[in-house]
């Protein structure tokens, strides 16, 4: 149920942050994100604090990405990491780079 979850929210060339709102890493990847000016539909945040299978989702990154941890920002289906990894990319350009790839921009 969770994988389902995860994988049908990634799917698709869009960005996806799962996320809790009380999280600093969390705050900080959604920060980063806001700053770029997406085409509608292509940049999802996602609030797992609420929801009664959030342990199974978070048991579901660690098999997916190797980190159970909250913020998970994917890139349609890759993990590119949490906060601190979506801020280097962005301080290096790659984030960018990578956004406009899959034409996620305006």
């Amino acid at each position: 149920m969770a994988q389902q979850f995860v994988e049908s929210q990634i799917k698709g060339d869009k960005v996806v942050l799962f996320m809790k709102p009380t999280c600093s890493f969390c705050i900080l990847a959604k920060d980063v994100l806001s700053k770029y000016k997406f085409k509608e539909g292509h940049l999802e945040f996602i609030d797992i604090s609420k929801r009664k299978d959030m342990g199974c989702i978070q048991d579901y990154f660690l098999e997916k990405t190797g980190a159970r941890t909250v913020p998970r920002v994917f890139i349609g289906e890759e993990c590119i990491g949490g906060g601190s990894d979506v801020d280097g990319l962005d301080r290096s350009g790659k984030l960018q780079e990578m956004l406009g790839a899959i034409g996620a921009l305006q």
